[in-house]
């Protein structure tokens, strides 16, 4: 199986950025580089892998806030969010400020996506699912051959996102887990913003938001 990952969290808020790569060319892209910048690249150097693309779950300020430093100094390609985290990239600045977080720059995406679409890196295809709620831009990108999907901060170990940040909607956060992220499976394993993996199958039956959905 081609397909490899090193989740890394980072920030104060100990987000999960996870460096994924084709084993075959050892072309890589990360998912989510909040910040500590050096400590992707080194990591990246380390394992031999040549960094292509940023790929965006959604634009909070832990995950997107090395962004703009990152494409910049090694002129990678920012894919990702969905359009709807526009105001989100915008206002990484003041997020930046509110949370004590280093200045963070501001960016244009050269790909917004759309539920449906498909990144690639090396010969290996995720697939995209936005999944709203949390925030209205916010999507997952998921790895069908082995099984995994990055999830930013729809779902966690036990948990769900929150909703109480501009434009967010729980109902609607409910409909993006049950509709877009149940039927890929049970036995799909998932990375969450924050915390520890977990499956599908056993936030179906017990994690306390959506239990029995």
């Amino acid at each position: 199986m081609p397909f490899r990952y090193q989740t890394l969290p980072v920030t104060t808020f100990h987000q999960n950025c996870s460096i994924v790569w084709c084993d075959e060319t050892r072309e890589a892209a990360v998912i989510d580089p909040g910040g500590e910048i050096d400590r992707l690249l080194a990591f990246a150097e380390a394992e031999g892998l040549a960094l292509k693309q940023i790929w965006l779950t959604h634009a909070h300020i832990d995950h997107a806030g090395g962004t703009g430093q990152l494409a910049r100094e090694r002129g990678l390609p920012i894919t990702g969010p969905h359009e709807g985290d526009r105001f989100w990239i915008d206002g990484l600045p003041q997020q930046s400020r509110m949370f004590g977080f280093p200045p963070a720059e501001t960016f244009e995406p050269d790909r917004w996506l759309v539920d449906g679409d498909t990144v690639t890196v090396g010969r290996c295809t995720l697939q995209v699912r936005h999944c709203p709620g949390h925030t209205p831009g916010h999507v997952v990108f998921f790895e069908p051959t082995s099984r995994r999907a990055f999830v930013g901060d729809v779902l966690f170990a036990g948990s769900i996102g929150r909703t109480d940040f501009p434009q967010g909607d729980f109902d609607q956060l409910i409909g993006s887990i049950t509709q877009r992220l149940w039927p890929m499976g049970d036995d799909v394993t998932f990375i969450p913003g924050h915390g520890d993996e977990s499956t599908f199958g056993e936030e179906r039956r017990s994690n306390p938001y959506v239990r029995g959905t």
